[in-house]
């Protein structure tokens, strides 16, 4: 009898696919939340925690099992998310409130927050000497593509690290591998610094157009499809358009990344000097009362300067 054949690789992978987890989410949050529920409607186990425990809360209906703090939410986790404000609320969350006593040699924390690279770097290092892996996956698509599933993950760690997670990402969004601990948060960085340029170059260009008579909604139309055509032309502009600064990505997360992106060219010697321009002017917005709208207000800054409405 001839011995059976080895699985192939697309049936492992769909087997590893249909394995439940049992996932911590440290960070419950505009973002967290619907990650989460998409990781439980996958069939996993989530553990999820929040600094505000009713946040976290709205996850029970779907099944998720609410902790009050993160090291016994992460007491039996095979994998680790952390969906926190910024680098330094992951450091006191993760070495400060007790986690990395809770975490299981061999388990993988995967940073989904947007910190500073040097910080997923320190993170990765400082959990390896636990046995834990470590991934840092930012991620890009707000809250429509955590919704939707459609986010884009930028993961810095370890391939294997990045094979091993896939399964689970993939309920979340596309992935990709950029490089070494860090390189995910670089990436971040880029884009962060793509978005918050263009949407102040669609601001001011729509603003122009207002301030010389045009339709600022014939304007959009007219040019979609052309090279100034672009994601941001077509959702941030069109809220510039009904005025819609309703809170998706705030201004103040904005000013965040590119602090944070102006404070990594520091450090690796490279001049910035138009993301330096525009962290003024989200910093100028958030200084007039923004910082809680919606990142595409930028334009209302640019409309006071000019004295629009």
């Amino acid at each position: 009898m001839n011995p059976p054949s080895p699985p192939s690789p697309a049936s492992a992978s769909a087997a590893i696919r249909s394995t439940p987890l049992t996932i911590a989410v440290l960070g419950i949050g505009m973002m967290g939340f619907p990650m989460a529920r998409r990781l439980c409607e996958a069939g996993h186990r989530v553990c999820a925690w929040n600094r505000s425990r009713p946040k976290a809360e709205r996850l029970l209906p779907f099944g998720a099992e609410v902790y009050d703090t993160p090291a016994k939410t992460v007491a039996q986790a095979d994998v680790v998310i952390c969906l926190l404000e910024n680098g330094d609320v992951v450091e006191s969350v993760l070495f400060e409130q007790g986690t990395t006593d809770g975490l299981r040699a061999g388990s993988l924390v995967i940073d989904m927050s947007s910190i500073q690279p040097r910080q997923a770097r320190d993170h990765a290092a400082r959990l390896a000497t636990l046995g834990v892996h470590h991934l840092d996956a930012p991620v890009s698509g707000g809250t429509v593509g955590a919704e939707a599933g459609t986010l884009a993950i930028m993961a810095g760690g370890k391939p294997a690290h990045f094979e091993r997670a896939l399964p689970l990402l993939q309920h979340l969004g596309r992935s990709t591998h950029v490089g070494p601990h860090g390189a995910g948060q670089l990436a971040k960085l880029a884009n962060q610094m793509i978005v918050g340029i263009t949407i102040g170059a669609v601001a001011e260009a729509l603003l122009l157009c207002e301030r010389g008579g045009a339709d600022m909604g014939k304007v959009k139309q007219a040019i979609s499809g052309g090279f100034a055509d672009s994601r941001i032309l077509q959702v941030h502009g069109q809220r510039m358009i009904e005025r819609d600064f309703t809170k998706r990505g705030a201004v103040s997360v904005q000013l965040k990344d590119m602090r944070n992106a102006l404070t990594t060219a520091h450090e690796i010697g490279f001049e910035a000097p138009i993301t330096g321009l525009f962290e003024q002017l989200f910093a100028q917005a958030a200084d007039h009362g923004l910082a809680d709208l919606d990142h595409s207000a930028l334009f209302m800054e640019l409309a006071s300067r000019n004295g629009m409405r």
